[in-house]
């Protein structure tokens, strides 16, 4: 996601944290039942360590009986710890799965509710990472740390605990240690944050341009781009390995502290334990029992300083990815439903009453902007009557797609309004208002499927035989029997193992499955062989038959039978008329038509 970078820590750490665990309070008993199991494990290997004491202290006062009784009960104790670790990590790893399997379909049902405006503002790969770097870091948080974390702060306590126990004296020597461990794992911990926030956000800059990169691969070729490329791959690459280091730096110095403190500690209460023994100032045993849990004392802390790593990429990751679930949905204030029934398109009056839904399209004084500063329409105002054909023409950026795109409102207008059968388009449930119109891109995009899916993606409950019909209607039909499985030959790579124009015919396809009342048709045919464009026109026209249609093409020899033609300049309409009236005026048409400025 791209934000600014800066060296705070992250902004909703608290935030983040009780989203996350709000999550895994939907498997509560599941976690639960981890909780219990790590509490019977450490437990467990507390005890085992405890019985040193009497093991030692019962073999010099009962001799071999009670050393075997003894040894007895501590295999019975860690026999109880093993089977709670096998239960807990089994357990563990289904509730991780089931908190994972919410967050990815939250965050991908979130994602379809967002406006087109934040998918255009942001690479494919970035939105990637949410769902791959960004939630993996979760995953390996929830796997190897969870549990991690509970068993580690019982045996500190614990730990603490049976050393006051055993010789309270000697523990004030351990408590000052622990505290100095805590101090330096705290400041390593505060600065590995911030360069974990970095980390996460430079992976996904870089997998949002290797994407670019490998999808583009045949234009790279072309221009003889890879040295460039792989400069500008070596600056990200690089970015991402100094945050990465950084993050580590600071890790990677925890444990070999907390070593070193601990053997300190070991060595200063030997010392003073066996002095303290000499003067019969505690038991043999006892002090056998307490060097043990001063020497494994470390053992939680280093477990604990093992999963930071995971812990604070997991809480840099979440919180990416619950900032982006934080997003403000797609406003949709629209109550008139439209309705596809069996002898065509209705719209629904409040008192229940159904209209036909004719397909009268209006913009009424229509200015616009995606940047609001920066207006791409001005004032802009036409109509398509019910069955008319309309064309858009003009250079690059004078508005054409941007018409398009405020008809099925991926955009808001900001002054003026579209009406539709003279509802404002505002008043429409979305959903329904993109279902009533069919649109086929320039840009073609095929999904993972069979040839029939993919045109059946225009209506989910279109049947094979309206699936053909629609195959017919596009001028597809031919082809589509000239493949090895026919309707059921498999696209892959968003339709690799077809050509450019079977690719179109099959979008096209697509949009007559839907039968809506209005079609917009932008650059529809542009990458159609003039041959293939002349077999389909027939087709075409009875796609196009009793429809509202908005076309945008850059062969002008596609509009010459529109109704009316919209010449766009600089967001303004500045010619419109026939074909032929537009040639009469000798205007910017009659230029555009003769090829005196390229059309683009």
């Amino acid at each position: 996601m791209a934000r600014q970078i800066s060296g705070k820590k992250p902004k909703n750490l608290g935030y983040t944290v009780r989203t996350l665990l709000s999550y895994m309070g939907r498997h509560k008993y599941l976690l639960l039942a981890v909780a219990v199991l790590v509490t019977i494990s450490a437990t467990a290997n507390l005890l085992g360590t405890y019985m040193i004491r009497p093991v030692v202290n019962g073999l010099a006062a009962g001799g071999i009986p009670a050393l075997v009784k003894g040894v007895a009960v501590t295999a019975c104790i860690y026999l109880a710890g093993a089977l709670a670790s096998l239960g807990y990590t089994q357990t563990m790893v289904k509730a991780a799965q089931k908190v994972l399997f919410d967050i990815r379909r939250d965050l991908f049902a979130h994602l379809q509710t967002l406006p087109l405006r934040f998918f255009d503002s942001r690479r494919h790969g970035d939105v990637m990472s949410y769902f791959t770097n960004d939630v993996d870091t979760i995953a390996d948080a929830l796997n190897n740390s969870f549990a991690m974390v509970i068993q580690s702060f019982i045996q500190v306590v614990g730990t603490l605990t049976m050393l006051f126990i055993l010789n309270w004296r000697l523990t004030l020597v351990v408590a000052v240690c622990y505290a100095a461990m805590f101090a330096y794992i705290r400041y390593s911990a505060r600065h590995s944050k911030e360069y974990y926030q970095k980390q996460q956000f430079h992976l996904g800059d870089l997998d949002g341009y290797i994407e670019e990169m490998v999808a583009g691969q045949k234009v790279v070729k072309v221009f003889s781009h890879e040295a460039e490329n792989l400069r500008r791959f070596c600056e990200k690459n690089e970015a991402l390995r100094k945050a990465g280091t950084g993050a580590q730096a600071y890790a990677a110095t925890m444990i070999p502290a907390v070593v070193s403190i601990s053997y300190i500690n070991y060595a200063i209460v030997a010392a003073l334990g066996g002095y303290m023994a000499m003067r019969g100032l505690t038991d043999v045993g006892s002090l056998a029992s307490y060097l043990v849990f001063v020497r494994q004392a470390a053992m939680p802390i280093n477990q604990f300083t093992q999963q930071s790593n995971f812990l604070l990429a997991a809480l840099a990751g979440a919180e990416r990815v619950f900032e982006a679930m934080d997003m403000q949905p797609e406003v949709d204030e629209g109550q008139v439903r439209l309705e596809k029934q069996a002898d065509g398109w209705v719209w629904k009056r409040p008192d229940g009453a159904c209209v036909p839904l004719l397909g009268d399209v209006r913009f009424e004084d229509v200015t616009f902007g995606y940047d609001k500063k920066h207006p791409i329409l001005k004032n802009i105002s036409l109509f398509a009557k019910p069955g008319q054909k309309i064309a858009f023409v003009g250079s690059t950026g004078a508005g054409k797609t941007t018409i398009t795109n405020l008809i099925n409102r991926f955009y808001d207008v900001q002054a003026g309004r579209v009406t539709y059968d003279g509802i404002d388009v505002k008043d429409i449930r979305k959903d329904d208002l993109r279902r009533s119109l069919g649109m086929v891109l320039q840009d073609t995009h095929l999904f993972t499927g069979t040839i029939a899916d993919n045109i059946r993606f225009g209506r989910l409950d279109a049947t094979q035989a309206e699936i053909e019909q629609a195959a017919r209607i596009a001028g597809a039909a031919s082809f589509i029997r000239r493949l090895p499985d026919g309707y059921d030959t498999l696209v892959t790579a968003d339709g690799a193992n077809l050509s450019q124009g079977q690719r179109q015919l099959l979008a096209i396809a697509r949009a007559a499955v839907a039968d809506p009342p209005v079609l917009i048709l932008d650059e529809a045919t542009s990458s159609i062989d003039t041959r293939t464009e002349a077999l389909i026109e027939k087709g075409m026209d009875r796609l196009m038959e009793g429809r509202t249609v908005f076309v945008i093409a850059h062969r002008l020899s596609t509009v010459r039978n529109a109704n009316a033609i919209m010449v766009l300049e600089h967001g303004q309409i500045v010619e419109r008329g026939s074909h032929d009236e537009l040639l009469a005026q000798k205007g910017e048409y009659y230029q555009l038509y003769h090829g005196m400025f390229e059309l683009s």
